[in-house]
């Protein structure tokens, strides 16, 4: 990979169903040429914590602690402390709280549940899909997604069509649905991931797809890459093609971060 970029979406071990110690991470990147690499684990849920989804919210202060004693130990790459964190309707207040603790570089917001279906769990797949009419589970889901842009809690939203992860689209015609989000989110100036992960499911397709970048791209909302790296092996995973894509829609500027505080660079 002959471009210099960033990865601002690296999980830990803490999550439960990822693997590898942190520095393996930090050396992955630095094989790649990576200038700056962010660990950006699943903050504590306020619903039944499930052990192999997400940190427990005694691990947080670990978390933490862990990578700002990285950030000090290492300049190449530049160490980030990221967050993601589940946008749930009704736990906002509580979620503010717990992110104002913390001094993060950034916080990525998510959706991956819908009521009280966990959507992207591969333990829970097929049935909750099953049970469901697509296009109303599309309605749903951006539904959620708006909600998060607007709630004023993130710097970033992660893998944005996340919903289509196990190839599953919508029967309708959904570009007005898809327009309207990404006003939303560009009225709130939030930043949207361009996310590589979805390579490596059955969906076979970057999140978000082109559609949806281009829609980006005519709104203005900015954007920044990860790989939501699980192991050191998928650190800057195919990001070879997510620079392609960006270039093609338009794309000349990704964002970085710092203290929350936003920045763009030259792609």
């Amino acid at each position: 990979m002959k471009t210099v970029l960033m990865d601002y979406h690296v999980h830990t071990a803490l999550c439960g169903h990822a693997v590898g110690q942190l520095e393996d991470y930090i050396q992955a990147a630095a094989r790649m040429g990576l200038r700056e690499l962010g660990f950006n684990d699943h903050a504590p849920m306020f619903k039944a914590r499930d052990p192999e989804l997400t940190m427990a919210p005694e691990q947080l202060p670990e978390y933490v602690e862990r990578v700002r004693a990285l950030q000090e130990k290492h300049s190449q790459p530049r160490i980030k402390l990221g967050i993601e964190a589940d946008f749930v309707p009704g736990h906002e207040e509580q979620l503010r709280r717990l992110l104002g603790q913390y001094q993060f570089d950034y916080v990525y917001g998510s959706v991956h549940i819908i009521g009280d279906w966990r959507f992207d769990d591969s333990r829970l797949y097929p049935e909750g899909y099953e049970e469901r009419d697509r296009d109303e589970a599309y309605h749903e889901y951006f539904s959620l997604i708006r909600l998060s842009a607007r709630s004023g809690l993130f710097d970033v939203l992660g893998h944005l069509d996340l919903i289509k992860k196990f190839d599953y689209w919508p029967r309708g015609e959904i570009g007005h649905l898809l327009e309207e989000t990404v006003q939303a989110i560009a009225a709130a100036d939030v930043c949207v991931e361009v996310n590589t992960s979805g390579l490596r499911r059955p969906c076979a397709e970057i999140y978000p797809g082109k559609k949806i970048l281009q829609l980006c791209h005519r709104y203005g909302v900015p954007i920044t890459l990860g790989s939501d790296a699980h192991s050191p092996k998928e650190v800057g995973m195919d990001f070879d093609k997510a620079v392609k894509l960006l270039r093609d829609v338009g794309y000349t500027q990704v964002a970085t971060f710092s203290g929350r505080v936003r920045e763009l660079v030259d792609l």
